[in-house]
C-alpha cells in the first residue's frame, strides 16, 4: 500500500466516524428537545462542548490533510 492510498483510506474512515458521531449527537439532541422529562436549557450546555470538540478535529483533519499535500 502507497502513502497515497494509506492517506485516503486513513481520511476516510475518520471523516465517516466523525460524521457518525455528529449525526448521532444531532439525533440526541432533537429527542432530548421533544422529551417531557428533559430540561431543554441544560441540554446545550452538555453537547456544545463535545459538539464544538468533533467539529474542530473535523475543520484540523481537512486542515491537516490540505497543509500535507505535496505541491507538483
Amino acid at each position: 500500500m502507497n502513502k497515497d492510498n494509506l492517506s485516503y483510506y486513513v481520511t476516510l474512515i475518520a471523516t465517516v466516524t466523525l460524521s457518525t458521531i455528529l449525526l448521532s449527537m444531532v439525533f440526541v439532541l432533537l429527542v432530548g428537545l421533544f422529551h417531557d422529562n428533559v430540561d431543554n436549557t441544560k441540554i446545550f450546555e452538555t453537547i456544545t462542548p463535545a459538539f464544538q470538540m468533533v467539529v474542530g478535529a473535523f475543520v484540523g483533519l481537512v486542515a491537516g490533510i490540505k497543509i500535507g499535500e505535496k505541491d507538483d
